[in-house]
């Protein structure tokens, strides 16, 4: 009877247990949840998809990406002793609300939350994102967070968004959208509106933006543009013309397959007839951010590394627009299109479609420069990846070495695809470096 008794409590004691740890674990799951990189991974594309749908041009793109990055970050750096805020060391960031000592907080879902409630702003149309942090506050409930973590964690992630939104308030995107439209003037070399929509210059004013890490959109100056010459066929212009034309007309299967791979053109209008149809694609700044999701996957990143791999690159590619933007507008350089039809054949037309502002500097060379600096203080050099973000788009993956080669390819893509002379795209690589190692210097994110 004795053991028998004891075979029964035995089994009891191991049902109990069972029981306690099935309770557990269903209570506990949504830590994994809500420690997952891809949670963040998919917030961030879901950002990229609203921009998609919405047609955000490449500059407005990247203060999204920035300011929503920022905002999820902080939460981070307030809940992990690992990463270091950024108030005081960008552009007039002072005020972070702080965590209530003796609450609790789940580091995942307030980040998250910060994240969507920037993105939510800066977006449209409005409610984008409701449903989104609606199902995520769902799933911490039915996964056994508590009404208090819960709570606490949604009200400090709004706390850190409504923090940013203020700060935004202060970089002039409002008083740019009232500013003069740009003026095109009737002189040889300077930029104008380029077939098939003919569409005004975009962003006039965006090199006036406040910047986040770097002092102005002036402070890394590119050398002057070759002047404008294309009576003289010795003259680096047209030199440089005559280039862009050439490769236009002998482009490789493998060229064109990089021109398109790079495009990122998030409006290409197409003619039907006399019908215009858009082309929706992400944007430059969207494409490095998904190779930033790719990465921190490849590196097995944790979840508050993810979120900082993505802030510091998105910080990198904002400053650099405002540069690349500065000198679209000062030099106004003509595109290859308008002066190859102009002054060579009215017939060439480049492989992509040239987008609706001047030519000097390569934007796309600017920001993927600047990126690739970034990504590799993170990640490493000679960090190897398979690029998919262009396969939604019919466009198959791409593999690169490192990110700086992905940068250099980037850069080149420009050539092949008629948009941009040889000296726009290394001179804004030079610009992206330049950008790129002084950000990765200024700003101590991690201890």
């Amino acid at each position: 009877m004795l053991n028998k008794f004891n075979f029964n409590k035995n089994l009891l004691l191991f049902l109990i247990a069972g029981f306690l740890s099935t309770s557990c674990s269903k209570n506990n799951k949504y830590e994994k949840t809500f420690s997952d990189p891809q949670l963040y991974r998919k917030t961030v594309k879901r950002l990229s998809d609203v921009m998609v749908d919405n047609i955000f041009s490449p500059s407005v793109a990247s203060r999204n990406y920035a300011y929503s990055n920022l905002a999820a970050y902080e939460v981070i750096a307030a809940l992990d002793s690992q990463y270091i805020s950024l108030k005081g060391q960008i552009n007039d960031l002072e005020k972070i609300p702080s965590p209530e000592k003796g609450k609790k907080y789940n580091m995942g879902l307030s980040s998250v939350i910060a994240y969507c409630k920037v993105a939510e702003t800066v977006t449209f149309p409005e409610g984008s994102f409701k449903s989104y942090t609606d199902s995520l506050k769902n799933l911490a409930s039915k996964e056994g967070m508590s009404d208090d973590e819960l709570n606490n964690s949604v009200s400090y992630g709004d706390e850190v968004g409504k923090a940013i939104i203020n700060w935004s308030k202060g970089d002039h995107y409002a008083q740019t959208r009232s500013a003069p439209k740009y003026s095109v003037k009737n002189e040889e070399g300077r930029w104008v509106p380029t077939p098939p929509g003919y569409i005004q210059a975009i962003e006039p004013s965006w090199g006036k933006i406040r910047t986040i890490a770097i002092d102005s959109g002036s402070q890394f100056l590119l050398v002057r543009p070759p002047v404008f010459n294309m009576k003289d066929k010795n003259s680096i212009f047209y030199k440089n013309t005559l280039e862009v034309m050439n490769v236009g007309n002998n482009l490789t299967e493998e060229q064109k397959f990089i021109a398109s791979f790079w495009d990122c053109n998030p409006y290409a209008i197409n003619m039907l007839g006399h019908v215009m149809i858009a082309t929706k694609k992400i944007s430059p700044g969207g494409h490095w951010m998904n190779i930033c999701g790719i990465a921190s996957k490849i590196a097995k990143a944790d979840f508050p590394k993810t979120i900082y791999s993505y802030t510091f690159t998105s910080v990198a590619i904002f400053d650099a627009f405002v540069c690349a933007w500065d000198e679209k507008y000062r030099s106004s350089v003509i595109r290859p299109e308008t002066a190859i039809n102009k002054y060579i054949t009215p017939d060439w037309h480049p492989f992509l479609q040239t987008p609706p502002f001047p030519e000097y500097p390569s934007a796309h060379s600017v920001i993927s420069n600047a990126a690739s600096c970034v990504l590799t203080k993170i990640y490493g050099d000679n960090f190897a990846f398979t690029d998919t973000s262009e396969i939604e788009f019919g466009i198959p993956e791409r593999s690169f070495k490192s990110f700086i080669a992905a940068a250099n390819e980037a850069g080149i893509s420009r050539l092949y695809g008629g948009i941009h002379y040889r000296t726009g795209v290394e001179e804004g690589l030079t610009q992206g470096t330049q950008i790129g190692k002084f950000v990765v210097d200024k700003l101590k994110m991690k201890k």
